[in-house]
């Protein structure tokens, strides 16, 4: 009899409590085991996944997404790959071709050869993330690693955080509006910030005026420059934001194309370029312009006419898709 008891007991109680506690077990290292699935199925190692560096973002875009198990099973799997792995900060990182796409290695060579489509990329993550180069080792057996070189170094951030700092310290303030505080932040760095001719001409400069380092401790920026450095500060400020490149095939004249900055301000998505609101002029003045603060793609249409048109924001919509109207987004 007590032996019954004790055997009803295990089965109304115990049993049920070792049944959740091995649910909750699986749930909180379904990664792990994944990824020892995947090691026995494939053949393959098990993927490493590391923890994400301060500058990483925590939202996703239309265009590429951060990747959860990262075995890709298409190209805009690897696209998010690639990204989520830039995105994160992480130097080395290696994952697999599943047998089930069988265009996987076409796909990743043909991406990591085109610098185009890894600029893009590189766009929307944050500019400390930013890589300058990307090296890709790929076997036959669909082993895919990739080597992150990124563009500012550890002297470089703590440089430029203690400009942005004093800069929102200083003219971002509580009782005013994203557009009275932007502008604010805008016309300062614009005031301060010269255009870097010759770095544009020559392809050289004594300046780092490609990266936010110029503006901040040289006074000169190109087109990158202004745009890392609005973005920094919108990413510490808390504001959704990319950069978005042109690139020379969307222009018909000669041109090395042109960056600015994309902000989500009041669910809205709009542009703001600093580079064309300080323009180089001919009698050697200073200017300052708001025609590209916070503008609609339709606005910057309206100061990009004139005599001459301008077709350095002639921006690829199939990447930049924040600016499609709202129905093809939902299309997308």
């Amino acid at each position: 009899m007590i032996q019954y008891k004790r055997d009803l007991f295990m089965k109304k109680h115990i049993i049920p409590i070792i049944c959740c506690l091995s649910i909750i077990i699986i749930v909180f290292n379904l990664n792990d085991i994944t990824n020892i699935l995947a090691k026995h199925l494939s053949g393959h190692t098990a993927l490493t996944i590391g923890n994400s560096n301060e500058y990483t973002k925590n939202y996703d875009f239309l265009y590429v997404k951060r990747s959860k198990d990262y075995i890709p099973y298409s190209y805009n799997n690897l696209l998010d790959i690639i990204f989520s792995v830039i995105n994160n900060g992480w130097q080395e990182f290696t994952f697999y071709c599943p047998s089930e796409y069988s265009d996987c290695l076409k796909d990743i060579v043909s991406i990591t050869k085109d610098e185009t489509i890894l600029t893009h990329i590189n766009n929307f993550v944050h500019p400390y993330n930013n890589f300058s180069k990307i090296n890709t080792s790929i076997t036959e057996s669909g082993e895919i690693s990739l080597k992150v070189f990124y563009l500012y170094d550890s002297e470089e951030i703590k440089t430029i955080n203690k400009y942005v700092d004093e800069t929102i310290a200083n003219y971002y303030q509580d009782d005013k509006n994203d557009f009275e505080n932007l502008k604010a932040i805008h016309d300062y760095i614009i005031n301060n910030t010269k255009y870097d001719i010759e770095r544009n001409d020559t392809g050289e400069s004594k300046y780092k005026s490609y990266k936010a380092y110029g503006p901040v401790v040289d006074g000169y920026a190109t087109c990158n420059g202004y745009a890392d450095l609005m973005a920094i500060i919108l990413s510490k400020l808390g504001y959704e934001n990319y950069k978005i490149a042109t690139t020379s095939e969307e222009i018909s004249y000669k041109s090395n194309g042109h960056v600015w900055n994309a902000v989500k301000i009041n669910d809205e998505w709009l542009h703001l370029d600093l580079t064309w609101d300080d323009p180089v002029s001919k009698d050697g003045k200073d200017y300052l312009y708001h025609k590209y603060f916070l503008v609609t793609t339709e606005e910057m249409k309206k100061s990009d006419g004139g005599t001459i048109t301008v077709e350095e924001h002639n921006f690829n919509k199939a990447i930049y898709q924040e600016f499609l109207p709202i129905i093809n987004q939902k299309e997308n």
